[in-house]
């Protein structure tokens, strides 16, 4: 080959490795999603496929790029869970909102029990900019029944950035009720929430059944626990199931998955509605704040029913954190949970 050839090869090499330093955000909506790369490799995607009934991150990886979440029912792998097909990567929505489940519905609903269900539809990418450390997608969206109707409008603000072996997701959205006044009642499915791969998951003998807000019966199964590792810890020290119900101001899911510590939190932002949140942290998988059923986590002793006036509007945000290589101590937690209480 001609020398100067060579060089030239290697030098445009160079610079197609410099240019995929960083963030970069790949817009396919022929595919429905815009994917999120970190030097050149996926890391998360933003979908809003039809089947989901509601726009999901997913997957999730480490900056190693392990995958944090399950797959199944987009892309499943063997071995892993196939209950609750409605839990899909990472996603914000509700069980109550007039009445309407917008948590529990996918395509496994039956057409005929469908108008009890609410969906959340993508309409468009409002910003999409990413940079070295950092990448913004902003989008709007419109949680509606089965007829079209647009009971709230939804703009959401996703903030991408990495820091010290996390992959950091600052998820915040307004909610604005639309054409009628709106009432989210006090209920358990909600809010932000994401469904983790099978190591990740507690380790557990138990069998169990969950019924949503219309009846519908979803069958956890035991399985076997080889390579299970996860355990739930909070703010305040407490572990394992018993983080269920509780008040914190953050949860973190430690686990190992092919030979690598994981750590995945969620934090809650002091502004938020029903800050701090109650945790809906289940061993199976299902890692979930829920800031606003506060009867059913109190046992009745509180009760919230959070109601936006037509063209009222609330905001939510949340800091997801995806750390690999060692545990996350609550040092360092509380540290990132201080930093995150002073964005506005």
């Amino acid at each position: 080959m001609n020398r100067y050839i060579f060089i030239c090869i290697l030098m445009i090499s160079a610079i197609a490795v410099r240019a995929q330093k960083g963030f970069t955000l790949n817009e396919r909506s022929d595919k429905k999603k815009v994917e999120v790369l970190y030097d050149g490799k996926l890391i998360t995607a933003y979908c809003y496929f039809d089947s989901t009934e509601k726009p999901v991150l997913f997957p999730l990886k480490t900056l190693t790029g392990n995958v944090v979440t399950r797959g199944y029912p987009i892309a499943p792998r063997a071995g892993e869970r196939t209950d609750h097909p409605h839990h899909v990567g990472l996603w914000l929505n509700y069980e109550s909102v007039n009445g309407l489940d917008f948590w529990n519905n996918s395509n496994a609903i039956p057409a005929e029990k469908k108008n009890l269900y609410g969906s959340i539809r993508h309409i468009k990418i409002l910003k999409s900019k990413a940079g070295k450390d950092r990448a913004e997608l902003q989008t709007l969206s419109h949680w509606v029944d089965i007829n079209g109707k647009v009971l709230l409008e939804e703009t959401t603000d996703f903030i991408f950035t990495v820091k010290d072996g996390s992959f950091i997701i600052d998820r915040g959205c307004v909610l604005k009720a639309m054409t009628d006044d709106v009432l989210f009642k006090d209920v358990k499915d909600g809010m932000i929430a994401l469904r983790v791969a099978r190591p990740l998951e507690m380790p557990s003998k138990q069998e169990d059944k969950f019924v949503d807000a219309h009846g519908n019966v979803t069958a956890v199964s035991k399985l076997d626990n080889g390579g299970v590792t996860g355990l739930y810890v909070n703010k305040e020290g407490v572990t394992g199931d018993d983080t269920w119900a509780k008040r914190s101001v953050w949860t973190c899911l430690n686990g190992e998955k092919d030979g690598e510590k994981i750590s995945i939190a969620i934090i809650d932002h002091p502004k938020n509605p029903g800050y701090p949140t109650y945790w809906h942290a289940r061993g199976y998988g299902l890692f979930a704040a829920n800031p606003l059923g506060q009867k059913v986590f109190s046992q009745g002793k509180e009760e919230l029913n959070m109601k936006l006036k037509k063209d009222q509007t609330a905001k939510f945000q949340y800091r997801v954190i995806i750390h690999s290589g060692d545990t996350l101590s609550s040092q360092a937690l509380n540290a990132m949970a201080d930093d995150f209480a002073k964005v506005r």
